[in-house]
Parts: structure tokens; C-alpha cells; sequence
């Protein structure tokens, strides 16, 4: 049987009163892999994460580490190592203490303590910083010195909250490609907690998207991004166009779905033999695989499209977000680099045909909606 870093086993975390915060959460996690949890607040994203560290109990299900069940177990004696987005960084001691100090809790010899501090020190360069303390330090800084504390444990799994969420938007961008780049050398396994979801599609090698307690989907970030299984996700990540209908049937590899524009295709992200006839479902295509056109332009083989009135545009650099009115009534607004529709002169009032490869939309079904 494989061994994995970290497998989830129905977990389940039921605080008093009833008040469900995570239901049925299984996770397979394979060493070295970079995981991503994202979604609203409130969603059980951090409770899940804290589950794992042993600083929550588990309600019921089962937490596996690397074979051995954890489910129990008190968190000093997990094999985890819990990075916060305060960093909880101890203001009277220098940054070589605070690296030192979960040594000295676990009682690692002196000298083996030495070698590991002046390792890890070395490898995120806090060499000219060890004997200054938090007051002198900036963000970056901090986030080193957490992380730093967090490795030299070595632990097998690290368990990240947030912690860039109080950095600025540059140094967050920074930080993120030094956090990723680390995590590859040390090829040990990272669980990240975020809210957002640009950093959750850029870090993780696969992203967990939970919603009220339940996981929607677990996924590598291009496939999340494209082929959403729920509506939530749909909504949720990236900026989609969606298209309510009713399901139609399938025809090859596609399903077909009867809308306010006509019948519209995608591949479909359920089991055909699950969904019925006329359940409802939505039509989804990311926005950057949009093409705006001229109005009445005929659409090539294998593509669909739908026709809007321009409501208003923004431009953010070489990107032009575009609000368009659609013949239902509803607005929707697509992002497309500014290059792509110079051409069309675009003003409030234009009338515009979007157009969209059949293969690139995705029909999404939620098998616990009552059609």
C-alpha cells in the first residue's frame, strides 16, 4: 500500500452547539508536494489546517502522517511545524534565539542545534540579521525569520496560515516566488492557507477550494481554472462567463445545453449517467479564452458565441476590462489585452460578438441541487 506525506480520512470538526466547520475532508498529499487550501472566510480552510497541527481536536475521521495515525496525538509530538500570519515572533529575544528556541524545547543536543540553526540561517540568508530583534527588522525579514523557525525543526510537513497576508502587495510577490523556490530545494511538503486565489493558482501544485466546510474541489491549478466541477468554484475562481440552461444531452465528448442564446456545448465536468435531461446547469468559459468580434460575424466550426452591448471599459495597463450587456439582461465583464480589440473602437453602446471555442467551455452540474 503507498505511503503518503499526509492523508485526510473523512475528517470532521463539529464545534458545541452543533456548528459544523468541516465535514468529510479527504486529502491524499504526496511528499514534496505544495498544497494550497482557498475559499470565503468562514469556509474551514484554517480550522482544517489547525486540525492538522493538533491545535484543534478532530471530531471524527482519521489524520494520517507519512503512515502513522496523528489523529490523537498531542502537537508537540506531531511532525508538523505551524507558520501563523502574526509569525509570533518573540520581541525580547534576537532572531538566532527565536530561530534556537523550538530546539531547545525539543531538547536537540548542542551541538547538533548549533549545526542546524547556522544552516538554516545561512540558506535564508539571516546571517547579517541573527542578533537584531523584531523591532529592527521589516516584513520580509519577519517572514524569513518565521519560516526559519518553522524548517530548522524539520519538520515533515509545514503548515502555512496566511502568512503573507500582512505583507505589501511588491514584497508579497517576492516572497511568494522565494517561498516556492525554498519548498522545491527542501522537498518537503507545504500545506498554505490563503484567501486569495491568485496565490493559491501560482503556489500550489494542487489547490483545495472549500466552501462552508466541504471541499469542492481539489485540483491542479490550470485544470481548476478551466474545468470547474461546481458552481461555486465557477463563481468562485477566476473571472468566468456563466451561462445559466438546461441540460440538453450529449453528443460526443460534449454535453449540450439549452439557454436564453441558444444551444450552447462544453465538455461536461460530471458523469453524464448521473445528470437528467433538463437538469439545471451552467455554461462556463474563462474570459481570457473570449475572442470579441464585429457584430454578426459568422462563427468558425466548432465554435459558439453569445452577443452583448458595451456598457463600459477600463483599462489596466495592456488589459481592457469590458462590461457588456447581454440580450437577457444580465452584464458580464471579460478581460482581454488591449491589442486584441483595438481594432473595433470600442465605445459604451457597441454592439460585439463573443466567441469561444466549444472544447474551452465546461458544463457544470451540482449533483446536490434539486432540479
Amino acid at each position: 500500500m503507498k505511503t503518503f506525506d499526509l492523508e485526510l480520512k473523512k475528517l470532521r470538526k463539529v464545534y458545541p452547539g452543533d456548528t459544523l466547520a468541516v465535514e468529510a475532508f479527504d486529502l491524499q498529499v504526496e511528499r514534496g508536494e505544495f498544497i494550497s487550501f482557498v475559499g470565503p472566510s468562514g469556509c474551514g480552510k484554517t480550522t482544517t489546517l489547525r486540525m492538522i497541527a493538533g491545535l484543534e481536536s478532530i471530531t471524527s475521521g482519521d489524520l494520517i502522517i507519512r503512515g502513522k495515525n496523528f489523529t490523537n496525538v498531542a502537537t508537540e509530538q506531531r511532525p508538523t511545524a505551524t507558520i501563523f500570519q502574526n509569525y509570533a515572533i518573540f520581541p525580547h529575544m534576537t532572531v538566532r534565539e527565536n530561530i534556537e528556541f523550538g530546539l531547545h524545547v525539543r531538547k536537540v543536543a548542542s551541538n547538533e542545534l548549533t549545526k542546524r540553526v547556522d544552516s538554516i540561517i545561512e540558506k535564508l540568508e539571516l546571517g547579517d540579521i541573527q542578533h537584531a530583534r523584531e523591532n529592527a527588522l521589516s516584513g520580509g525579514q519577519k517572514q524569513r525569520l518565521a519560516l526559519a523557525r518553522g524548517l530548522v525543526t524539520e519538520p515533515d510537513i509545514l503548515l502555512l496560515d496566511e502568512p503573507l497576508g500582512a505583507l505589501d502587495a511588491n514584497l508579497r510577490k517576492s516572497i511568494q516566488e522565494e517561498l516556492k523556490l525554498l519548498q522545491r530545494s527542501l522537498n518537503i511538503t507545504f500545506v498554505f492557507v490563503t484567501h486569495a486565489q491568485s496565490e493559491a493558482l501560482s503556489m500550489g501544485d494542487r489547490v483545495v477550494v472549500m466552501n462552508a466546510g466541504r471541499v469542492e474541489q481539489i485540483s491542479a491549478p490550470y485544470e481548476l481554472y478551466t474545468r470547474p466541477k461546481s458552481s461555486f468554484v465557477a463563481n468562485f475562481i477566476g473571472r468566468n462567463i456563466l451561462i445559466e440552461g438546461k441540460l440538453a444531452g450529449s453528443d460526443g465528448k460534449l454535453a449540450t445545453a439549452g439557454t436564453a442564446f441558444g444551444t450552447l456545448s462544453g465538455i461536461p465536468s460530471f458523469d453524464r449517467s448521473a445528470a437528467r435531461t433538463g437538469s439545471d446547469v451552467q455554461v462556463v468559459v474563462p474570459s481570457e479564452l473570449v475572442s470579441v468580434n464585429k457584430p454578426g460575424s459568422e462563427p468558425d466550426p466548432g465554435e459558439h458565441g453569445i452577443s452583448g452591448t458595451v456598457k463600459g471599459l477600463n483599462r489596466v495597463g495592456r488589459v481592457i476590462h469590458t462590461i457588456l450587456e447581454l440580450s437577457d439582461g444580465n452584464d458580464l465583464q471579460i478581460e482581454t489585452y488591449a491589442e486584441n480589440i483595438a481594432a473595433l473602437d470600442l465605445t459604451p453602446g457597441s454592439s460585439v460578438d463573443l466567441r469561444w471555442a466549444c472544447e474551452m467551455a465546461t458544463v457544470v452540474w451540482d449533483a446536490q441541487t434539486t432540479n
